[in-house]
């Protein structure tokens, strides 16, 4: 049993004794402690069964495809009874670790006991998944005198227990449960002890436990309870306490675990509650044998310790081994449960790997479920008081406190926090044999991700490393070795850090080429690399590090890399570091002979002059700067059409080989958003020894800069290649203002206003048409008429709908929210910056803070609601147009005056400077924060209460924003010392992922989608369908395809998640513990529309961090496809009838609507073919997208992993209607990076359709409150207009010099793959965008002199661009371009 859940089994007794609690109050009790904004929703009834249960009743029932295929009859015991009375006992556990204890139990009764013999059935958690395994179960139970069941968390098994056994526990003789769900907990029943009857408030433990809440010292006295309470109840006379007491003296047997005391469990049950043994002696049946709540355990010790001196005693005189008097202290944190069932050989194991290395080792345990109380006792030296280790290792698998159904990160964090030593947190295997996790392409089972990897993450937890595998058929677990042995390596190199002097120590710093060309060497999102790492290495140096000879200066430093800029990329143009012979990287490679298959024997064709491995980058001290190859099949289009990504090359692994090996690298540090290492092949969580991320890390810690914006790809940075990810601020973002025709647009709009009743207004709107149609707005307001129509002749209510549309249309574009510039580690905002960032974070209501968002407060002081306001500028009244701009100036306003008391004169946001608001707030007599901003406006009645309340959080979000430990943290991770950690995602949607400088994590995956979601989510799902039923005559589609993103959900908690779900038809709905994994139909009159049919495209990233979330999509559209409804009414079902008559299969397999990648493998590689313009045609890209995309996830068979189901995938896409995309965040947008359109299928969709219809294609932008659906052509007009041809985004991102032009020249390519995989981009954006950059001669020397190589990709994108038919221009045009091509092609070559 895990014993860490207990103190959550106590909880549940305790409400059971206070109070006559009803089972409903009690799981809203649990619920509202779990879940964050849970969905609303009826929980169902124990032993109802919902239409999904039945549905599920009637599928394949083979044990194909589960997680775990082990047969429960292996731990059945049947004995010989020779006239003995047989007791018959089931049991059920989640983890395997009782199971040898128990068969010992049961095989010393049958063999010593005289009267009495056992018979045993058991069976772990996850094998009830199996219908087989199931009925088995309940045809033992029907037969068993009694049932025990132990840790049953997981709500849709535990239904099923619940199922079986509540109708036959009046038969039972006796139901024993521990920690488990809570209407698993109402099973109990002890003679007349029962959960349901621990209510009477009379009682004496009732009594003892409301003593102890009123003390304030709950907790310790539970536990002490629980120690001292069968003590107690001996000497009460009644049969109640006596049951009660058989109950507590059960727990005390199974939480002491040992064989001894499992055997005077069954006896004492089987004694106290079998009618068939009444009277017949069974034998002695001894007291429990207690050990202690918390010690310190070695495999070598003759005892546990409890005190730390004690410890240190012993381990100091032992004569077996000897350490060096500097050697690594590893704390190691353990379950007592393993040790006192005697299933510790995994931890023997861990124990000697660390050992047999030099390093001493404090290996700790608990008895409860808060591991921080031995860190705190143990881990700290008797006498300095300080650290005594080096790093912690947690063997565990849980989060530091809490089990598998409540966690308290705060607390854990403070204990980590005040240890400040690396916390590594390791997983065991529980649900899965050694030999299934090796054969999963998943690797590590969904429910152990959420639980054992998900939450210790929350705490700061790094390397969710596999250490231990469990016997198939003992269920003992074992030390994995090569996985003992990495985790070992890892753990001294972290410790190694700490006792390291700075000067001493050697750092990678890796940078990234994506794609492959010398312009993009040093490739990340929002990051100016080379002008972070000149900060990094400036600090590094103050530290003590040595930096050699490095460079005073960013461009010598870019140079110094780089080499010859001038040289051409394919040559070794970049600086050689070093030239590694085959034959040594043959010798310390251990794994290049399972890179042959797809690259051949070394040296290859890349990274190599044919003799030798070649190592890009230069050394400066003990500082080198490496250039992280490529993938290496980026331009060969055979190998993109590959279904499954190829192993790293011969180059790759000789840079990391290069690194641990001949470098000796102590730390590498990859630096910004982001490389290859961790979507190199291998299992998606939990890799084994052969999974090539595993490989080429090796023993070096890793440390990885990545923006906080994207928690999704930083998660896989942290499980994949164990990285401790260090979150940096993406750009402060700024309103895109308007420029040439839309500002002159702006200045007429404000003429009519003050002149439309005049007689010049008609000559006004003329001007105003004509000049929109110019700036090609037309495209975008359908009401607008054309160029040769008089003004004069409509009615003023039109033309005041055309001035209001058009005035509507230019200030979305001039709000539009862009990231100017590139971030500077460590570089704080300017107050300029901040403003628009603020302004932004004011505008969302945030209920759960109780603040009102601003543009609410001031729209109320006029006596408006905004939503009115948002509805009626979206319609073009002209008068709410201007409403709204004049809320939206004054907020800006406001907070512009708020910051700029915090401005230091060179006009950054000085940490100093914020003394100075905090004389703003509090007593009402003091200025407000706002200042004059609103002093003689329509808005000077605002409530100055609310105002004030949202400008203090203001002043604590501008705090966190200045706090940014961006090169604090680096140091602290380098010097060996706890990260703190913290979310990931948008600042502007949750400040609480300020201040940067933090180690990045997710969220609990099992918590989306959350209430607020679902609501987000259906005013989306609602707009979207009408939008299409409206635009396509009134017919509603009939399948939407849409892609779901993991950072798009972490930041939504879950909203797109739920549009799929909604779509359908379904509700989600929470289980007792919070945890969303239960649906609800929606019943079609409630819905008022047909279900919409789906296809899911799910990235590589979501597939790895939610494949919890999969399940529950599959399950949602078989539940909506098995309904007996209309096929009008029912679109899901319709297809899958025609599906599955057409491809010979069941409606429930024919269903199948939830696609990604294969295990391993990430995006269709059309972003890769697009960037190296490494394909012929659109049907090769589409023919990639099929091949890669077509792999489906099966609830049904979950532990299959991804399946190739290319043509249900192809007849899926065939039906589709309409193509849909979320844009969630300001900071992200359509042409921003390549994922976007390297998941469009809408020319795909038009190629399989029958009809070859192309579909509508619609995103969704939720990035302001104003949440609206825009078709995909309109996207791609407003992401234009507002960055590629925008000044102030162009202007911005030259100033940062070589990397800057690289990011324009990322979006001129972007835009490119949209026109190749959706045929929306419109001719005027490639002809403006010429105009901007190629006809005028002062910009390309700007160009040419930052960065030659993104310029001659920038000539290039032109040319592709018409010559694939994308672009119509004239023939000077494509002239000057050939020229421009040629010249830049000279200069790079070195030819004058």
């Amino acid at each position: 049993m895990n014993n860490a859940s207990f103190r959550l089994w106590l909880f549940f007794l305790f409400l059971s004794l206070r109070a006559k609690t009803t089972a409903k109050q009690s799981q809203r009790l649990v619920v509202t402690k779990a879940v964050i904004s849970p969905p609303n929703g009826p929980l169902k009834k124990a032993g109802a069964k919902s239409e999904e249960d039945k549905l599920l009743a009637d599928a394949d029932s083979s044990s194909k495809g589960m997680f775990t295929n082990v047969d429960p009859a292996i731990r059945t015991i049947i004995p010989e009874a020779n006239g003995r009375t047989v007791v018959k006992m089931v049991y059920v556990v989640l983890e395997s670790q009782y199971q040898s204890s128990l068969s010992a139990a049961v095989k010393q009764i049958n063999a010593t006991n005289k009267n009495v013999c056992v018979q045993v059935s058991g069976y772990l958690l996850e094998e009830l998944r199996n219908e087989d395994n199931l009925n088995q179960f309940k045809t033992d139970v029907e037969n068993a005198n009694v049932f025990i069941g132990s840790l049953i968390f997981i709500e849709e098994l535990a239904e099923k227990i619940v199922d079986i056994v509540a109708p036959l526990r009046d038969s039972l003789d006796a139901c024993v449960i521990f920690p488990s769900m809570p209407a698993v907990m109402r099973l109990n029943k002890l003679g007349t002890f029962s959960m349901a009857q621990l209510g009477q408030s009379k009682s004496a433990i009732a009594s003892f436990m409301r003593k102890k809440k009123e003390s304030g010292g709950f907790e310790e006295g539970m536990l002490k309870l629980v120690r001292t309470l069968p003590k107690v109840l001996k000497y009460l006379p009644s049969d109640k306490a006596a049951d009660a007491r058989n109950f507590m003296n059960s727990l005390q047997y199974w939480l002491g675990g040992s064989s001894e005391n499992l055997e005077n469990f069954l006896l004492m049950i089987s004694k106290a509650y079998v009618p068939e043994l009444a009277g017949v002696d069974v034998g002695e049946v001894a007291e429990p044998v207690t050990f202690p709540d918390i010690g310190i355990w070695h495999p070598m010790a003759p005892t546990m310790f409890e005190d730390v001196k004690e410890y240190l005693n012993w381990y100091d005189t032992r004569k077996d081994i000897k350490f060096k008097k500097d050697a690594p202290v590893i704390g190691v944190v353990l379950q007592r449960s393993h040790l006192v069932t005697g299933d510790a050989g995994h931890y023997d194991g861990m124990v000697m790997d660390l050992e047999a290395r030099g390093a001493k080792v404090v290996p700790v345990f608990a008895g409860g479920l808060d591991f921080s109380v031995p860190v705190d006792r143990f881990f700290f030296d008797p006498i300095t008081k300080g650290a005594l280790v080096d790093t912690v290792l947690s063997l565990t698998g849980f989060a530091l406190v809490g089990g598998p159904a409540r966690q308290d990160h705060p607390k854990a964090i403070e204990s980590l926090k005040k240890l400040d030593v690396p916390y590594m947190v390791t997983v065991p295997l529980s649900f899965q044999t050694t030999e299934e996790w090796k054969d999963s392409t998943l690797g590590l089972h969904p429910v152990q991700v959420a639980l054992q990897v998900a939450l210790p993450e929350l705490d700061g937890g790094l390397e969710p490393i596999i250490f231990s595998g469990r016997d198939s058929k003992s269920g003992k677990s074992h030390a994995l070795e090569d996985r003992s042995s990495q985790i070992a390596d890892r753990a001294i190199k972290w410790a190694s850090l700490r006792r390291k002097k700075n000067a001493q120590k050697n750092l990678a710093i890796t940078v990234f080429s994506f794609p492959p060309d010398k312009g993009n060497v040093g490739t990340a999102a929002y990051l100016n690399v080379f002008g972070s790492i000149f900060r990094v290495l400036q600090d590094l140096k103050k530290r003590g590090y040595n930096i050699g000879n490095c460079p005073d200066n960013e461009m010598d430093l870019i140079n110094s890399v780089l080499n010859d800029k001038e040289a051409q990329f394919q040559s070794p143009d970049l600086n050689v570091e070093y030239r590694m012979p085959v034959t040594e990287y043959k010798k310390l490679c251990d794994y290049e002979t399972e890179l042959h298959e797809n690259w051949g024997p070394p040296p290859g064709n890349l990274n190599t002059d044919g003799q030798n491995m070649l190592v890009y980058g230069k050394k400066f001290g003990n500082v080198f700067i490496g250039v992280q190859p490529t993938f290496g099949y980026e331009g060969d289009p055979m190998r993109l059409l590959f279904s499954k990504s190829a192993s790293p090359h011969h180059g790759f692994a000789a840079y990391y080989t290069y690194i641990e090996k001949i470098f000796k690298a102590d730390a590498v540090l990859h630096f910004g958003t982001h490389g290859s290492l961790e979507f190199m092949p291998g299992k998606q969580v939990g890799m084994s020894g052969v999974c090539y991320p595993d490989l080429l890390i090796g023993s070096t810690p890793n440390i990885y800069y990545y923006a906080a914006n994207n928690p999704s790809e930083a998660t896989i940075a942290k499980r994949r290649s164990y990285a401790n990810t260090i979150s940096y601020l993406t750009p402060p973002a700024e309103n895109a203002g308007l420029y040439k025709g839309l500002k002159e647009l702006k200045e007429l709009i404000a003429s009519y206003q003050t002149l439309k009743d005049s007689g010049r207004g008609p000559s006004i709107v003329n001007t105003i048409i004509t000049t929109a149609i110019t700036c090609n707005l037309d495209k975008d307001i359908k009401e607008l008429p054309s160029a040769d129509a008089d003004a004069a002749e409509f009615e003023q209510e039109f033309r005041d709908l055309i001035v209001g549309k058009v005035y509507g249309k230019i200030m979305e574009i001039e709000s539009r929210l862009l990231p100017c510039g590139l971030h500077v580690v460590g570089c704080p905002p300017s107050a300029e910056e901040a403003v628009a960032t603020l302004v932004n974070i004011a505008g969302i209501d945030r209920e759960e803070d109780g603040i009102i968002g601003m543009p609410q407060l001031l729209a109320q002081a006029i006596g408006e609601d905004i939503e009115n306001i948002y509805r009626r500028n979206d319609a073009g009244e002209l008068e709410y147009v201007q409403m709204l701009q004049d809320i939206t100036f004054a907020s800006r306003d406001c907070v512009g005056s708020f910051v700029k008391n915090a401005a230091d004169p060179t006009g950054r946001v000085a940490a100093n400077a914020l003394g100075q608001l905090g004389k703003m707030f509090g007593d009402a007599s003091i200025a407000l924060p706002w200042g004059d901003a609103l002093k003689g406006t329509k808005f000077e009645k605002v409530d100055n209460g609310k105002m004030r309340t949202l400008f203090d959080y203001l002043r604590f979000c501008l705090e966190q924003v200045v706090k940014d430990n961006e090169l604090g943290s680096l140091a602290e991770a380098l010097d060996g010392r706890y990260v703190l950690p913290g979310p990931g995602g948008d600042p502007i949607r949750n400040p609480k992922v300020l201040p940067t400088g933090k180690n990045i994590h997710a969220l609990d995956p099992q918590a989306i989608p959350t209430g607020a979601a679902v609501a987000s989510a259906k005013v989306v799902v609602d707009r979207l369908i009408e939008r299409q039923r409206v635009e396509n005559n009134g017919v509603y589609p009939e399948s939407i395809a849409l892609v779901l993103w993991g950072t798009d959900n972490i930041k939504t908690y879950g909203e797109s998640l739920a549009q799929v779900m909604l779509m359908v038809g379904v509700n989600p709905v929470p289980d007792a513990l919070g945890r969303v994994n239960k649906l609800e139909l929606i019943p079609l009159e409630e819905l008022g529309r047909p279900r919409i049919d789906v296809v899911v495209n799910c990235s590589g990233v979501f597939r790895d961090l939610f494949v919890n979330q999969m399940n529950l999509l599959d399950r949602a559209v078989k539940l909506a496809a098995e309904q007996d409804e209309p096929p009008e009414m029912n679109f899901v079902r319709k297809h899958a009838l025609e599906q599955a008559e057409e491809l010979g299969l069941s409606v429930r397999e024919a269903a199948t609507r939830i696609f990604s990648n294969a295990s391993g493998s990430y995006s269709s590689n059309v972003n890769l073919a697009v960037e190296n313009s490494s394909w012929n045609d659109e049907s090769q890209l589409q023919d990639m997208y099929l091949n890669r995309k077509s792999f489906a996830f099966n609830s049904d068979s979950p532990g299959s992993g991804m399946e190739i189901k290319r043509e249900i995938f192809e007849s899926s896409l065939s039906k589709v209607d309409v193509t849909f995309q979320n844009l969630d965040s300001s900071e992200i947008s359509l042409t921003d990076v390549s994922h976007y359109f390297d998941s469009d299928p809408t020319k795909l969709v038009a190629g399989v359709r029958k009809d070859g219809k192309m579909p509508a294609s619609f995103i969704a932008d939720t990035t302001t409150a104003n949440a609206q659906v825009r078709s995909l052509s309109e996207t791609m007009r407003l992401d234009s207009r507002t960055k590629l041809l925008n000044p102030k985004w162009y202007e911005g991102m030259l100033a940062s010099g070589y990397e800057g032009t690289r990011e324009i020249q990322k979006r001129l390519n972007n835009t490119l793959g949209w026109s190749a995989t959706s045929g929306q981009v419109d001719n005027w954006v490639y002809e403006d965008a010429n105009n901007v950059y190629m006809a005028d001669p002062e910009m390309q020397k700007r160009l040419m002199e930052t960065n030659p190589n993104s310029f001659r990709k920038m000539v290039a994108n032109f040319l592709e661009a018409n010559g694939r038919g994308y672009w119509e221009t004239s023939e000077e045009n494509i002239e000057r371009l050939r020229q421009l091509y040629m010249e830049v092609e000279d200069k790079i070559e070195g030819v004058e």
